[in-house]
């Protein structure tokens, strides 16, 4: 068996489902996943899980070495929606010569603010 893919996920983690459903069909397509370890804000057991910035920062830091370790990166820009951080591991993977591919290809362009 040749070498699977390496798919780096990349979005919000207000999207923490569609960042769950992605895992799973990226795996049933074959593919080694890299993922968020976690998301912020996500009820776990009855309880939040809050980061402090110092934090937030080294989980930024992780994700771009995780896009270094991948061969594809699959942003998953649910509404359309792709905020800074977002934005950050886009330039950063086409910088660094990483296929990107998008959840809603036909969203690609778009770059909305806010919720959902």
């Amino acid at each position: 068996m040749n070498r699977p893919k390496v798919v780096c996920l990349c979005g919000s983690t207000r999207f923490y489902q569609e960042f769950q459903e992605a895992n799973f069909k990226e795996t049933m397509a074959g593919r080694i996943v890299l993922s968020v370890a976690f998301a912020p804000g996500v009820v776990e057991h009855g309880e939040r899980v809050g980061i402090t910035l110092n934090e937030k920062v080294m989980f930024d830091e992780l994700h771009m070495r995780k896009i270094d370790l991948c061969d594809e990166v699959l942003v998953l820009n649910v509404g359309g929606y792709i905020g800074d951080s977002t934005l950050r591991e886009i330039v950063y993977a086409n910088k660094h010569g990483k296929f990107v591919r998008y959840l809603h290809p036909e969203l690609e362009l778009l770059r909305v603010r806010g919720g959902r």
